[in-house]
C-alpha cells in the first residue's frame, strides 16, 4: 500500500476517534460579547502537508471530552488547548493525539476549541479567549462528578499560542469575564505549558500578539497579557517545554515564566531540548526525552 494510502487511513481513524467523543458547547444559547456570525466565516478544518488537522475560523466554541478508562481513572483531568497563533487550532497533533497520551495515564482530557479573536465575531476580541478559558473551567468543574473526575484535580495545558491562552487563566482567573452565579472556582490546579507564548513585553511573537490585540496595543495591555508579570504566590504549580532552538517563540518566554514562578514560590519545573524548534508536538525527534513521561513524573509529584 502506498505511503500516502496509509496516511490517510490513519487520518480517517484519527477524524473517526474525534467524531465518537461527545463535543460539548461551551455556552448555551447565546454567547455573551459574540457578534452575529457573518455568512461567510464558516468553520473550516483542513489536513496539512504534515497530515495534521488544523481548524479555522471557530465561532461556536466547544470541548471534546476524552474520558479516562474506569479501570485506570485517577480522577485527575487536564483542558488541552491547541497553538496556532490565534489564527489557527493545530487541532490534532496538539490537541487529540495529546489527549489520548492522557487517557493512557488514567486522565480525562478535554480537547477545547476556542473561539480565534477576531472582529468579525466578538465586540472585543482580546478578552475573548480568556472568557473561553474561564467559560471551560467553570463547566467542567460544574460538572466533574459526570465525568468522573474531581473537581480540585483540573488543570490547564496549552502549545505555543495554545499555551499563551491557558497562562492567561493562570494569570488572570480571578479577573472574571463570564456569568458564575455558583461561584465555582476558576483557578486551574495545574498547568502545562509547551513552547508557550508568555511575554508580549519581551521575546514577543508578533504574530501572536497582533492577532490578539491587534497592530498597536497599549502598553497596559502588553503587561496584562504577558503572564510572567501577572503570577502571584496563589498562582498554579506549572510544568514548561521548550526547545532552545525554537525561532518561532523563543525559549526565554518559559524561562520568564519559570523565573517568575520561582520568584513567588510556586511549584515549578522545566526542561528545554538543546534542539527540536517550535510545534513538534509530543515528539521531539532530535531527542531520545519523552517530555510526556516527565510530565508524567511531575504530576505524580504533585499528587495531580
Amino acid at each position: 500500500m502506498a505511503k500516502s494510502s496509509i496516511i490517510v487511513i490513519l487520518l480517517l481513524m484519527a477524524i473517526h476517534y474525534v467524531n465518537a467523543q461527545e463535543v460539548v458547547p461551551l455556552y448555551s444559547g447565546e454567547i455573551p460579547g459574540a457578534k452575529t456570525t457573518p455568512a461567510d466565516y464558516v468553520e473550516n478544518t483542513e489536513v496539512r502537508a504534515n497530515g495534521t488537522l488544523s481548524v479555522t475560523k471557530v465561532s461556536v466554541p466547544t470541548f471534546t471530552v476524552f474520558e479516562a478508562p474506569k479501570n485506570i481513572a485517577t480522577g485527575t483531568a487536564v483542558i488541552i488547548c491547541p497553538g496556532g497563533g490565534y489564527g489557527a487550532l493545530a487541532f490534532s497533533h496538539e490537541g487529540t493525539d495529546v489527549a489520548k497520551r492522557f487517557n493512557a495515564i488514567g486522565v480525562t482530557a478535554f480537547v477545547l476549541k476556542y473561539r480565534l479573536p477576531s472582529d468579525q465575531i466578538m465586540v472585543d476580541k482580546t478578552y475573548g479567549p480568556l472568557q473561553d478559558a474561564q467559560q471551560a473551567i467553570y463547566l467542567i468543574r460544574k460538572n466533574a462528578k459526570k465525568y468522573g473526575i474531581k473537581a480540585n484535580r483540573i488543570g490547564i495545558m496549552g502549545f505555543s499560542a495554545g499555551g499563551h491562552f491557558a497562562s492567561t487563566l493562570v494569570a488572570h482567573y480571578n479577573d472574571l469575564k463570564i456569568t458564575d452565579p455558583e461561584k465555582i472556582a476558576l483557578r486551574p490546579n495545574f498547568a502545562v505549558l509547551i513552547y508557550p507564548v508568555i511575554s508580549f513585553e519581551e521575546s514577543v511573537h508578533t504574530g501572536t500578539m497582533k492577532n490578539l490585540l491587534g497592530p498597536n496595543p497599549a502598553d497596559s495591555l502588553k503587561h496584562y497579557f504577558s503572564a510572567n508579570k501577572n503570577v502571584n504566590k496563589k498562582t498554579p504549580p506549572t510544568f514548561l517545554v521548550h526547545a532552545k532552538d525554537d525561532k518561532t517563540v523563543p525559549y526565554e518566554n518559559s524561562v520568564l515564566m519559570n523565573e517568575a514562578l520561582k520568584k513567588n514560590k510556586v511549584d515549578t519545573d522545566i526542561y528545554l531540548y538543546e534542539k527540536g524548534g517550535h510545534g513538534f508536538g509530543l515528539i521531539n525527534k532530535t531527542s531520545d526525552v519523552d517530555w510526556f513521561n516527565l510530565l508524567a513524573a511531575w504530576m505524580k509529584k504533585e499528587k495531580f
